[in-house]
C-alpha cells in the first residue's frame, strides 16, 4: 500500500505562504485578462465561411490554465491560433454543433470552433470571491454537456467551502440552476442517457450524483485509502470516466487502485492497477478502453514517474512512460493516438502536449498554449 503523505506543520504553512505570494501577483494579471475577455466579439456565420477557413477536423483545442485563452493546435505542427475566453480556463467540452464550452475562473465561455471566435460569456451564479489564478483558484473546473446538447453542467469551486454544480441552458446561454456538491469539483460527467450528472469532488473525497430532472444531489464517499489527512491528503479522487457498457464510474487512484463505482447503488469494487504513480486525468473510449494520466511520484523513493496507462476492458494494462508531469488526455477518433496535456494543476507544468502512438509506443512533444489542462479533439 502506498505511503500516505500529508502537508503538515511548518511545510503546510510554507506552502500556504508561497501560494499566497504567487496569488497576489497573479490577481493583478487576472483582473486585466478578465476585463479583456469581457469585450464583445463578432462571430462569422459558419455556414458562409469558406471551407479553407474553417478549423480542420482533428485539430486539438486546449484550455490555457496559465493564460486567459484557449488554443487551437495542429496535431502535427503545433499552435494555430489562440482565442481569449477568461481567466485561467480549466475544463472544456465540445458539442456536436462545434460549440466549445470552457470553464474559466469567472464565467463559462462559448467558442465557435469552426470560426475560432468567442461568441458568448456566461457568468456564474455562485459567488466565488475575487478572480484569481493558480491551483486553488475559485470558479469553473470540470464541465460536461448533456447527450442532447441542451444543457452544460459545470463544477464551480468555492475557495474554503463546498462547491456547486451550475446548470446552463445552452439555447438561452444562461445559468438556470445551482446544486450544492462537494469541495473542488475537479471533474463533471454525465450518464449515457443524460439522467444523471456526476461531480467528482477532490477535497471532500466523494462523488455527488445529481438527478438531471429534479436536481436532487446524493453524496457517495470515494476514499479507497481513507480520509486521513483531510485537505492535506494526496490520496483523493480527481477525475472519473463513465463506462459505456454499464454506466459505472471508473476512478483511478495512484496507479494502484481502480475504483469501480455503481452510482445507482453507491457500491464500489476495487481493481488492481500497475503504474504506481499519482494519477489525474481519465478518459474512456467507446470500446471500453480506459486511459489514466500519471503525474509523477508522491514518494520518489518508492513510486514511479509520470506515465499514461492504457487499460483494456478486460483489465490488461500498458503503461507509457512520460517526461514530466501531465494533467488530462484526449484520444484521436481512430483510437490510435493519445494527446496528453502538460499543464498539470501543481508545480512542474510545461507548455505543450505529449503525443503518443498507442500502437508503437513512440512519443514526441508538441508545443500547445500556456499550461494546457483540458483538451478535446475537434
Amino acid at each position: 500500500m502506498k505511503a500516505r503523505v500529508f502537508a503538515t506543520g511548518a511545510s503546510a504553512v510554507l506552502a500556504a505562504a508561497v501560494l499566497a505570494g504567487c496569488g497576489a501577483a497573479a490577481d493583478s494579471r487576472a483582473a486585466s485578462g478578465t476585463e479583456r475577455a469581457a469585450e464583445p466579439t463578432r462571430a462569422k456565420a459558419t455556414a458562409t465561411l469558406p471551407a479553407e477557413q474553417r478549423t480542420p477536423d482533428g485539430t486539438l483545442l486546449v484550455a490555457d490554465f496559465g493564460a486567459d485563452t484557449v488554443t487551437f493546435v495542429d496535431p502535427e505542427r503545433g499552435p494555430i491560433e489562440s482565442v481569449r475566453v477568461g481567466t485561467a480556463p480549466y475544463g472544456l467540452t465540445v458539442g456536436d454543433d462545434g460549440r466549445a464550452w470552457i470553464a474559466t475562473a469567472d464565467a463559462v465561455a462559448v467558442v465557435d470552433t469552426h470560426t475560432r471566435e468567442r461568441v458568448d460569456r456566461i457568468p456564474y451564479e455562485t459567488d466565488t470571491g475575487p478572480v484569481t489564478t493558480g491551483e486553488y483558484r475559485g470558479g469553473g473546473m470540470g464541465i460536461a454537456l448533456s447527450p442532447d446538447g441542451e444543457h452544460a453542467y459545470v463544477g464551480v469551486n468555492v475557495p474554503d467551502g463546498k462547491g456547486t454544480l451550475e446548470v446552463i441552458d445552452t439555447g438561452k446561454r444562461e445559468a438556470t440552476d445551482t446544486v450544492p456538491v462537494g469541495r473542488r469539483p475537479f471533474d463533471v460527467d454525465v450518464s449515457k442517457d443524460g439522467r444523471e450528472v456526476y461531480a467528482t469532488n477532490h477535497d471532500s473525497f466523494d462523488v455527488t450524483v445529481v438527478r438531471a430532472d429534479s436536481l436532487e444531489p446524493r453524496r457517495i464517499e470515494v476514499a479507497p485509502y481513507g480520509t486521513e489527512g483531510g485537505l492535506g491528503s494526496w490520496l483523493k479522487p480527481h477525475y472519473a470516466a463513465v463506462r459505456p457498457s454499464d454506466g459505472k464510474l471508473l476512478l483511478p487512484f495512484e496507479g494502484e487502485k481502480l475504483v469501480v463505482l455503481d452510482p445507482r447503488t453507491g457500491e464500489s469494487a476495487i481493481e488492481k492497477m500497475t503504474a504506481n504513480t499519482h494519477q489525474h486525468g481519465a478518459r474512456i473510449t467507446q470500446d471500453g478502453t480506459l486511459f489514466a494520466v500519471g503525474t509523477g511520484p508522491i514518494d520518489p523513493s518508492s513510486d514511479e514517474g509520470p506515465s499514461l496507462t492504457m487499460r483494456t476492458k478486460d483489465g490488461k494494462e500498458k503503461v507509457f512512460p512520460l517526461e514530466g508531469p501531465h494533467e488530462d488526455i484526449a484520444v484521436s477518433e481512430d483510437g490510435g493516438t493519445a494527446y496528453v496535456t502538460g499543464g498539470f494543476t501543481r508545480d512542474g507544468f510545461w507548455n505543450g502536449i505529449t503525443v503518443i502512438d498507442l500502437k508503437s509506443g513512440d512519443t514526441h512533444r508538441l508545443p500547445a498554449g500556456a499550461r494546457p489542462l483540458g483538451v478535446a479533439v475537434l
